[in-house]
């Protein structure tokens, strides 16, 4: 698969069915309770509201026989219109009350699915492999878990339900309609062809230009997230310009296609506006000439009902056209956000995958070969046995693949073919977790979290006490600067520590890694940003924790690791040599010697220097 760039659409794998929205029902599925409940009082209630129209068509009709013929008298008259008023105020109470339960019913159904579908995908981003991360920028997965989310809150919260109410309010309008004139009724339902024609019209064009929206949107949020990762980088190198001009075209792509988009949303609501008011101008007309040529069915009272219950009619028919604007808004995030769900877990445990019993330290790579989604081959059929206890050294020059043999220890990444086992296990028949539980890691990238330098180094253990994160602090030479902060462990560091120096982070990182107290210890560029005493220091420290421990170590600087038991130079996927320093060093024209040579001469020239 193919990196996506930060202003390069995505393409869905999977278009949208309606399959994927019966998926949404499935997340509903445990509030079901609350949404049967709040379905129910809001069918009382429209049903209730029903009655109003009725209520003033009887006040016409009284106050109409009270004014023209004098059939009932004035005290009689107003008696009767006192009890429709109060009863139109009772059932206008009672449907105050049952919107407000309503409100507090959905309000939680609708949350509660977005909370689980959020916990969902959130969940599965944990178990996807690094080549997930590797081909998409960070921003496109972020927008999914946070934007496209929220978008759906609206849909969750009151669309259904209002949808479900207002297709029961239909049912009572039409009741009521034909109860009180069948010929009117048809003449309103004439209108339901041409919003019916002018539906199917925008519904392809709608979904295309909302799926448009939501990757501008999303490319708009990755360009965010990369820029806000990079101001250092960007500040530096005085880029600001150049980056104000990439986000405004980003961000008048973003409102371009959102300003395409919602135009569609704001077709159905004139239509059906204009549809009610043509209706109920023919009602008029052909209303008040009947009354005038005075056929005995039609009143005041009932014209003045009929045209409330037609602008009654329109209005869940409004319901329906917002709710299938909404759905197919969501639609545009559902398939991102299903995408994603759906993306498979390439690394994960076989069905009857075993528990990695505790861990000696022999690792074997037999034969491996490793491609990258790409096809193209990375390492070709490396292999080496490494003893219990030894450490191991992994030079080379840069894209060699010494982090990929690393990677490959741990499991972040499948083999093509070949075989890795740890005394004596292949990796691939024992579950991921036991078998990174007894191995620590620390990556090129010293990556810090928000919160205390205690709770940071902490993250290699759990359960690790203060004592003992202190005694790893220690042993990486991190107490000394640790104690020298505001509030020594308690200091509390910003996301990706920003307030620490570079070397400071790799010391929190090994004093990480030193903590799981790990059998096989993995150190990718570990003392890259550290200076040459504090090195020192370090090595010190290294050396003791080391003991017993098997470790795979990467270094660029060859005078951290002459006291490896074994060193691997590794050159276009290829083990070339392998030996300790000085059997390297004997290899006349060796790689490794060259290496080591030309890092000398540089240093000894920065030295006269």
């Amino acid at each position: 698969m193919a990196r996506n760039k930060i202003n390069e659409d995505e393409e869905l794998e999977q278009s949208f069915d309606l399959a994927q929205l019966m998926r949404l029902a499935h997340y509903v599925g445990p509030f079901k309770n609350k949404l049967i409940l709040a379905v129910v009082i809001m069918v009382i209630s429209s049903g209730l509201s029903m009655l109003i129209p009725i209520f003033i068509k009887n006040v016409m009709d009284i106050v109409s026989i009270t004014s023209f013929t004098g059939d009932l008298s004035s005290e009689e008259a107003i008696r009767q219109i006192l009890i429709y008023s109060g009863l139109t105020l009772l059932i206008s109470c009672i449907c105050a009350y049952i919107t407000r339960q309503k409100i507090k019913l959905t309000s939680q159904v609708g949350q509660g699915v977005i909370y689980n579908l959020r916990r969902e995908l959130f969940l599965h981003l944990q178990e996807l492999p690094f080549s997930y991360f590797d081909d998409k920028p960070h921003g496109k997965i972020q927008v999914r878990v946070v934007n496209y989310v929220n978008n759906l809150s609206d849909l969750l919260s009151n669309g259904i339900v209002n949808t479900i109410t207002d297709m029961f309010s239909m049912v009572f309008i039409v009741f009521f309609m034909l109860y009180l004139n069948v010929r009117f009724t048809l003449i309103v339902m004439c209108g339901l062809p041409i919003l019916v024609f002018i539906v199917l019209f925008v519904k392809k064009r709608q979904h295309r230009a909302w799926q448009i929206q939501s990757n501008k949107q999303s490319n708009l949020n990755a360009y965010i997230a990369e820029s806000v990762n990079g101001i250092r980088v960007t500040q530096s190198f005085v880029r600001e310009g150049y980056n104000t001009d990439f986000f405004n075209e980003l961000n008048r792509q973003s409102r371009r296609a959102w300003l395409d988009a919602v135009k569609y949303n704001f077709i159905l609501r004139p239509v059906i506006d204009n549809i009610n008011v043509l209706s109920t101008a023919v009602i008029y007309v052909l209303g008040v000439s009947w009354l005038i040529r005075g056929e005995t069915l039609i009143t005041v009272g009932l014209l003045t009902a009929f045209t409330g219950y037609v602008a009654r009619f329109w209005q869940p028919i409004m319901t329906l056209a917002n709710f299938y604007n909404s759905l197919l808004t969501a639609v545009s995030y559902l398939e991102r956000i299903f995408e994603t769900i759906d993306a498979p877990v390439l690394v994960k445990d076989k069905e009857g995958a075993g528990i990695m019993p505790p861990i000696k330290g022999d690792v074997s790579f037999k034969d491996v070969r490793f491609s990258y989604d790409d096809g193209v081959e990375i390492l070709h059929g490396v292999s080496f046995d490494v003893k219990a206890g030894e450490s191991y050294a992994i030079v080379g020059p840069t894209g060699a693949g010494k982090s990929t043999i690393v990677n490959l220890i741990s499991r972040f990444y499948n083999l093509d073919t070949g075989d890795i086992t740890i005394d004596g296990i292949s990796i691939n028949d024992v579950t991921i977790r036991s078998l990174r539980t007894q191995m620590g890691v620390m990556m090129q990238d010293s990556f810090i979290f928000s919160g205390t330098i205690m709770d940071n180094i902490r993250y290699g253990r759990k359960e690790a006490t203060d004592e003992e994160v202190i005694a790893a602090a220690k042993t990486v030479c991190a107490h000394d600067f640790i104690m020298s902060l505001e509030d020594g462990y308690n200091t509390q560091v910003n996301e990706r520590g920003s307030r620490l120096s570079a070397g400071q982070r790799q010391l929190i990182s090994f004093a990480r890694a030193v903590l799981a107290n790990p059998r096989i210890l993995i150190l990718d560029e570990a003392t890259a940003a550290i200076d040459t005493e504090t090195e020192i220091l370090l090595q010190q420290g290294l050396s003791r924790m080391l003991q017993g421990r098997t470790s795979f170590i990467i270094a660029h600087r060859l005078s951290t690791i002459r006291g490896a038991d074994c060193i691997l130079y590794v050159d276009h996927g290829v083990i070339e040599e392998m030996g300790t320093h000085d059997e390297l060093m004997q290899i006349e024209g060796g790689m490794y010697r060259s290496l080591y040579e030309s890092q000398y001469d540089f240093l000894k020239d920065s030295v006269s220097a």
